[in-house]
């Protein structure tokens, strides 16, 4: 089965394929010649990941999935949210992204969050959605130089280490990316015996 995943961000595109199965062959936007910037202006995940799942269907008439991830802080009302790739601007620079999330924790004794992510599948015709979620904290400082995004400053609970610091297997198996793409398996090999 070909599907594409309606992304530009080759981190994700490489953690997303080695938790699919061999039998799946998986495209990037790259593959389709998808160089759009599609724009992400929904009010929240669940709107995003489908804005772009649907761009790719309706523009290249092939099944896709699409995935949108939030990084939610407690003591920050859920931010930065649906705008954690942007949250230091539009620039979508994680280092910068970082710094401002932890000049905005100065002084707080909270740091709990979770990440978020939902994932939109269009198949045959028909629309899933599925999600994953990740509890933890957020550290004081920058730890490892694995995975991406907020990955060095988050923790997740049960783990002495930060996302940037796991192996990328392990973090992998916990992530939110991880158990909402693993939904996202489970359903596709129901659908495909």
């Amino acid at each position: 089965m070909k599907l594409v995943f309606a992304t530009h961000n080759d981190h994700k595109l490489k953690e997303v394929q080695q938790l699919l199965p061999a039998s799946i062959q998986l495209l990037s936007l790259k593959d389709i010649e998808c160089f759009d910037e599609i724009p992400e202006t929904g009010e929240n995940l669940q709107e995003n990941a489908k804005i772009k799942a649907d761009y790719v269907t309706q523009t290249y008439g092939l099944n896709c999935f699409s995935d949108d991830t939030g990084l939610l802080v407690d003591a920050l009302n859920g931010a930065p949210g649906v705008y954690s790739a942007r949250y230091a601007g539009e620039q979508k620079n994680a280092k910068d992204n970082m710094q401002k999330l932890l000049q905005e924790l100065e002084g707080k004794n909270n740091r709990n969050a979770h990440f978020k992510t939902v994932v939109h599948l269009n198949l045959n015709g028909e629309s899933f959605a599925f999600d994953g979620i990740v509890e933890g904290i957020i550290t004081e400082e920058l730890h490892g130089a694995g995975g991406f995004g907020y990955d060095p400053i988050f923790k997740p609970n049960g783990y002495n280490n930060t996302f940037g610091e796991l192996p990328a297997e392990t973090k992998n198996a916990i992530s939110h990316r991880g158990r909402a793409i693993q939904k996202l398996v489970d359903f596709l090999k129901k659908s495909t015996t």
